[in-house]
């Protein structure tokens, strides 16, 4: 018998990032208001507050989607949708990607969504309680349905390759990006867009939240709510946004010339098979999802630099976080040498697009040589014994770093990027 030739895998390099959320509409302001320890969150302004426990979000500002999509069409998508689009735009202009008749079934979309158009849902269903089923929009399903931010962004483009959605709760993103990775790494496609959005600030979303005394009720301080590692933390901050990736297989991106950002070299999944919400004992399977990541990158742990923590400040969450981290890292993550932050500090988080999010922070944290900081850290949980970059940026070589999303039933996922070398 034949024996089946085994296809080297390709090298995936990342040419352009986009990003928005509380703290900034574009990669470079987000970056320099993390820098600079500017918190996004603010009383909420997009629905009455009457009768709500937790007043306060860290809401997109000053957001025009029209600049990105014609204001008929605007209508027809959820809030998530105008978030992908914004973010994908900015990415690919930052790469110079064009996609033409002869590459465009060699570029595909991968952008996930964790709760997808919850403002159109519920939209829709108070038109449907006040004026019956006639009052529902054709467009009700299209614009909520969490596949269809990839799917106006392949449409917007003309990108003909592979086409996915995740929603895997907060780990969506980091799912999309990780499953991109693979895709172009086994040679199924030239390039990938992708990443994850989300626009889930309502009422019953951030109600819903609270009701479960996940989020944080610092209604008379918002700016210091999020504040993972402390002791006083006291939930999370929802967030709104998106973060978007231009990947691409290394000699695709060279051929025509692009600037390389960095590379991706792990990624790594696992499943806490323990809580519908909670995390399994000393973050086990955390712990699995990076050494996952490491061992497909085929590095040590001692080669990590910069860890972006999923820690979204939640009593139980940042402390099994923290021991995963300690688990895999060991001596160097108690010394110090490792340096670990969660940018969610600032820009509260933003479930399924939290990952794409920090998964380009983290690039733009080895591209200019520094650690953003964990705002809010007055006092650190005596659990959590790492190095946490309190309240002011770290300058410092990250030649190769690490970016966390664990989710709701117990789902996690490791990126592992690293500065590109030839």
């Amino acid at each position: 018998m034949q024996q089946a030739k085994t296809i080297p895998a390709h090298r995936v390099v990342v040419t352009g990032i986009g990003l928005i959320c509380g703290v900034g509409n574009t990669a470079p302001e987000v970056w320099q208001n993390l820098m600079a320890g500017k918190s996004g969150m603010a009383p909420i302004t997009a629905y009455d507050l009457t009768g709500h426990s937790v007043t306060f979000a860290a809401e997109v500002k000053n957001f025009d989607p029209h600049v990105f999509v014609e204001k008929k069409e605007a209508r027809k998508m959820g809030r998530f949708i105008h978030f992908a689009l914004a973010a994908a735009a900015e990415a690919m202009q930052q790469s110079g990607l064009q996609v033409t008749e002869e590459n465009q079934y060699d570029i595909g979309v991968h952008i996930g969504s964790g709760i997808g158009g919850f403002d159109v849902i519920e939209r829709e269903h108070t038109n449907l309680m006040s004026g019956g089923p006639r009052k529902i929009s054709p467009f009700f399903i299209p614009a909520s349905i969490v596949n269809l931010a990839a799917g106006h962004v392949s449409i917007k483009y003309r990108a003909k390759g592979p086409n996915e959605a995740t929603a895997t709760a907060c780990t969506t993103s980091a799912h999309s990006i990780g499953d991109a990775f693979r895709i172009i790494q086994r040679g199924d496609a030239k390039a990938m867009i992708a990443g994850g959005a989300e626009g889930a600030i309502t009422p019953l979303s951030v109600g819903g939240f609270a009701s479960m005394k996940a989020l944080s009720t610092r209604n008379d301080d918002p700016t210091h709510a999020s504040r993972p590692f402390d002791k006083d933390r006291d939930g999370f901050v929802v967030g709104e946004g998106a973060g978007i990736l231009i990947l691409e297989e290394l000699e695709f991106a060279k051929a025509r010339g692009a600037k390389i950002l960095g590379e991706i070299i792990g990624y790594g999944m696992s499943a806490d098979a323990y809580h519908m919400t909670g995390m399994a004992p000393e973050g086990e399977g955390c712990s699995r999802a990076m050494n996952h990541a490491l061992r497909v990158a085929g590095i040590s742990a001692d080669e990590v630099d910069y860890v972006n923590a999923h820690a979204t400040s939640t009593p139980v969450g940042d402390v099994l976080e923290s021991k995963a981290i300690e688990n895999v890292f060991g001596k160097r993550a108690l010394d110090g040498d490792l340096l670990v932050s969660s940018t969610k500090s600032m820009t509260g988080h933003l479930l399924g697009g939290a990952g794409g999010l920090e998964a380009g922070i983290t690039l733009m944290a080895m591209q200019e040589g520094f650690a953003p900081p964990t705002m809010n850290l007055e006092n650190v949980d005596p659990e959590c014994k790492l190095h946490y970059v309190p309240n002011k940026p770290i300058q410092k070589k990250i030649t190769t770093a690490l970016s966390n999303s664990f989710g709701f039933g117990g789902t996690n996922g490791s990126l592992i990027f690293r500065k590109y070398e030839e």
